[in-house]
């Protein structure tokens, strides 16, 4: 009796271990219901086609996604959803292999295969649609054809848009993240992994506090990409940042927050601040500390330019007056300074319309922001016996860059190699041939070549850091071609 006592309780405790280990919580549902739609959305022929409004097909699965306790539950609200979308023909086009070169570092649909969180059934349907996916032209993004990146398309913009409404703010997140996932070549790049980007994020979403929470959980999410060219601006964030800023700009040198130049100098004057001062903290609060809890909300591709871009997100307040501790002569000081909003300071940069100069050590600067081609031949005629030539590109150049690589290059050689997302296999690239720049003979120009990137800095400031590489460098930085995502 006993025997068959424990037995049963043992088939019992079996019993509920293996429910509980069934059940899903509601942010890995959400966050697989929105790996699940995108991939429809862009792989399943009828929803690619634009055969359903997609939209209004989330909100209304997401109810039942919320309602299912196990795996097993929130499997079959999959498969019915799938089955009820219509009939995925076979795809013979999908079999063959192209001639083509592919680059699939960002490629990963490996979340299909998860036993743990998906029925066989379930699996089986969307290995089907993968291999059976959607061809031709798509219904909710497109390429440009001479570039190739994408234009998304078709999509509804919400012009009431009621940040209270869970479903909207889901949508917001859904449609970033699969864009993102099958459409940005620097996926595999991003510091931290996308798929972990969509479970830290989901709950943000799902159940922010207050309209702030949801417009930083927005600006979390893009600043995950890593890109210096994202950004999100807001009036609610605008509000959290502050509008006022000292007319001080400010640089990270040396893990020191220190002010390099004025927007300013008479604003500046009255509050006696120099350039070189030392900024410490603000308000009592330390700006390591300031800079540390805002990283998350400051973009750049790296730590480098994220310090570069912190001003916005860290100098700025929401009050006119403000209180700073900052180090000069050695010496700790603590005073209360004006703000101001940007308008009042009447800025404008230094702007040079000096094709080129000479620097001190026998060192050419070029600024390919103002060099025209057709200067190009007089000016590396001018400087072709100079040790080093600083190309200055913190400025776009206007189109000099063929013509520059004719004297710095004694072969012919590829200028950019670029990749176009293939749209007949969402998440994949094809690698497209670019141009080839250079000249096949002797170097013309045979001094250091070296290039000062695109950091902000005004031109006084890349003259004397390129000065300093060329005196101890012996690189060329090459131009990198980048996509930028635009999203509706």
């Amino acid at each position: 009796m006993k025997k068959a006592i424990i037995t049963i309780l043992g088939v019992i405790f079996l019993l509920n271990f293996t429910l509980a280990n069934d059940q899903i919580s509601e942010a890995e549902k959400l966050a697989l219901t929105g790996k699940v739609w995108g991939f429809l959305k862009y792989y399943h022929p009828n929803v690619a086609a634009g055969k359903f409004n997609w939209d209004e097909e989330l909100f209304r699965i997401l109810p039942k996604v919320k309602a299912s306790g196990t795996k097993e539950d929130l499997s079959q609200v999959y498969l019915e959803w799938i089955q009820g979308l219509g009939r995925v023909k076979e795809c013979k086009k999908c079999k063959t292999v192209g001639k083509q070169e592919i680059f699939d570092e960002n490629f990963n649909l490996n979340w299909i295969n998860n036993s743990q969180i998906l029925t066989s059934a379930v699996i089986k349907e969307l290995l089907f649609i993968e291999q059976n996916r959607h061809q031709g032209k798509k219904h909710y993004v497109t390429t440009y054809k001479k570039v190739g990146n994408i234009n998304i398309t078709n999509e509804t913009i919400y012009k009431n848009f009621d940040w209270t409404n869970e479903n909207l703010r889901l949508l917001t997140l859904f449609r970033y993240w699969n864009i993102v996932e099958y459409f940005f070549p620097y996926k595999y790049q991003t510091d931290t992994n996308w798929d972990e980007v969509l479970n830290q994020l989901i709950s943000k979403f799902s159940h922010p506090k207050t309209e702030l929470d949801f417009h930083l959980a927005m600006l979390e999410l893009i600043v995950s990409i890593d890109d210096s060219h994202a950004g999100l601006y807001t009036d609610v964030m605008t509000d959290f940042f502050g509008k006022y800023m000292m007319p001080v700009y400010c640089e990270i040198i040396e893990d020191k927050v220190v002010v390099t130049h004025f927007f300013n100098e008479a604003l500046a004057e009255k509050d006696d601040l120099r350039i070189g001062d030392v900024i410490t903290k603000i308000d009592g609060q330390s700006l390591e500390d300031i800079f540390f809890n805002r990283s998350k909300y400051i973009t750049g591709s790296n730590i480098a330019r994220k310090r570069h871009n912190f001003n916005h997100a860290i100098l700025k307040g929401s009050t006119d007056t403000v209180t700073i501790e900052y180090i000069r002569d050695n010496q700790i000081k603590i005073k209360k300074v004006f703000r101001y909003i940007y308008e009042d300071f009447n800025y404008k940069p230094k702007v040079s319309t000096e094709s080129f100069k000479m620097l001190e050590g026998n060192i050419g600067y070029v600024n390919m922001g103002v060099l025209t081609i057709e200067e190009v031949p007089s000016i590396m005629e001018a400087l072709k016996d100079t040790k080093s030539i600083i190309f200055d590109i913190t400025n776009y150049p206007k189109g000099t860059l063929y013509s520059i690589a004719y004297y710095i290059n004694s072969d012919e050689r590829d200028f950019y190699k670029v990749t176009s997302p293939d749209l007949d296999y969402p998440g994949k690239f094809i690698w497209r041939n670019g141009s080839r720049c250079g000249y096949k003979g002797d170097l013309k120009y045979k001094g250091q070549v070296l290039c000062v990137p695109r950091m902000g800095i005004e031109e006084d400031q890349s003259a004397a850091i390129g000065t300093k590489i060329a005196k101890s460098w012996k690189t060329f930085y090459s131009w990198e071609m980048k996509v930028l995502l635009t999203l509706k």
